[in-house]
């Protein structure tokens, strides 16, 4: 759920990524002809999921896919298990990912997917028959040419592998590409589970370097210590950077001095939080996006960054782990105040790329070696950040316009030369 300060209207996902396409076409000169035809996903499937509980119950669970863009080739995007999940999400979600592939240059269009649920009040089970019966409803409209899922919050290896193997079964045969971050057991790369989080590491450090800021001694907060922001803590602390802020939806903790990652990651594996570290002061969530720190790395969800607080971020580089953790609103106060947002599709892209590494990989029936793996995602991610940023630099413009500005475009080349059928 997005927050915002009670005197304003509360903006929606779908509101930011709608505004951030406008922008980007009226940059472009594209008509409102253009606007209609991208901001309309390709498809929409909504899902009745009844699952029986362990204890005789049927909830009837609501899921949902969008594939949002299929113009430069099979959809791609995550599969998020929340309970606030809703049709309007997925379809910003999606739309994010249309632009994220096509800024990474994918063979991909953008796709997303959700199931309204809450994984911690579920056991491993009744997750497991959510996971199968949801896979047996997008079944149509999904397939490794078609729509390949990945994980996203509340989901994870376990859940792919049931998507795979649910799939599978429905074809009589072993389809590994169907889905990425599986296992690397059943198919899956080397280097995918890490892969948002080092592309994280890897444009804040370059987006420090461009501020004229040294990543030895530089100071770092990172807001949502889940799948993305706590390889990125490891990523960023090996590379110098103190970490004296992590948050998760519960609770912060701080220490001026730099947090004892490995300490940190023992408790939050023993009590799943942070709440509780007695090696830092406990602050409230919301504290650790208003630290006096070098870098913000906001890595949970939509909509932290918003109207209410963003004139009380001092971070100098704020680099989004998340997908859309932003508000338009809150864009604007940022680059009025010389904050440099590195935005969502270039910072967090590295897990869809490496997902392509494993979809390619699959159908090579060939591993790579994670040296491999790593260097392919570290110049995919480099080269994208130089071509942001000389955009922005030319154009005198935000690294988010920018970026969406040459996504926007690829996508749009791509339709004119495509044509329209019949």
């Amino acid at each position: 759920m997005l927050i915002d300060s009670p005197a304003t209207t509360v903006a929606t996902p779908l509101d930011d990524a709608r505004k951030q396409l406008r922008h980007a076409l009226d940059f472009l000169d594209y008509g409102d002809d253009v606007f209609q035809m991208l901001v309309t996903p390709r498809r929409e499937l909504a899902v009745a999921v009844p699952l029986r509980t362990d204890d005789g119950r049927i909830l009837t669970l609501r899921g949902y896919r969008v594939q949002h863009s299929l113009t430069r080739g099979p959809a791609k995007g995550g599969l998020r298990f929340s309970p606030g999940v809703d049709l309007d999400e997925v379809r910003a979600l999606a739309m994010w990912m249309t632009w994220k592939c096509a800024l990474v240059d994918l063979p991909y269009g953008g796709a997303k997917g959700g199931l309204a649920i809450d994984p911690s009040q579920h056991s491993r089970a009744e997750l497991e028959r959510a996971t199968r019966r949801y896979t047996n409803e997008i079944l149509p409209i999904i397939g490794p040419d078609r729509d390949i899922p990945a994980p996203d919050i509340g989901t994870d290896e376990q859940t792919m592998a049931w998507i795979m193997d649910t799939y599978s079964a429905n074809l009589g045969y072993t389809v590994p590409d169907v889905v990425t971050g599986k296992p690397i057991s059943l198919g899956g790369s080397l280097g995918r589970a890490t892969a948002t989080s080092r592309g994280v590491a890897l444009v804040a450090l370059a987006a420090l370097a461009h501020v004229g800021i040294r990543a030895e001694g530089a100071t770092a907060s990172v807001q949502g210590y889940g799948k993305v922001g706590r390889s990125a803590a490891r990523f960023l602390s090996e590379a110098g950077v103190r970490i004296v802020c992590v948050a998760d939806e519960h609770g912060a903790v701080y220490r001026s001095a730099g947090l004892d990652l490995d300490a940190l990651d023992h408790h939050v594996d023993t009590h799943r939080t942070v709440l509780g570290f007695d090696g830092g002061e406990s602050l409230a969530a919301g504290d650790a996006l208003t630290l006096d720190v070098d870098l913000l790395v906001p890595a949970a969800v939509e909509g932290v960054i918003h109207e209410g607080n963003a004139p009380s971020v001092t971070a100098r580089v704020v680099v989004e782990g998340a997908n859309g953790p932003t508000t338009t609103a809150a864009d604007e106060i940022l680059a009025a105040q010389g904050t440099l947002v590195v935005p969502d599709i270039l910072a967090n892209a590295g897990g869809v790329i490496v997902s392509y590494f494993e979809w390619a990989q699959a159908k090579q029936t060939y591993r790579w070696s994670l040296d491999t793996v790593e260097e392919r995602l570290r110049t995919r991610m480099v080269a994208a950040w130089d071509e942001v940023l000389a955009h922005a630099i030319r154009h005198r413009t935000t690294l988010r316009r920018a970026a969406m500005t040459i996504a926007v475009a690829r996508v749009y080349d791509a339709h004119r030369n495509r044509g329209l059928y019949p």
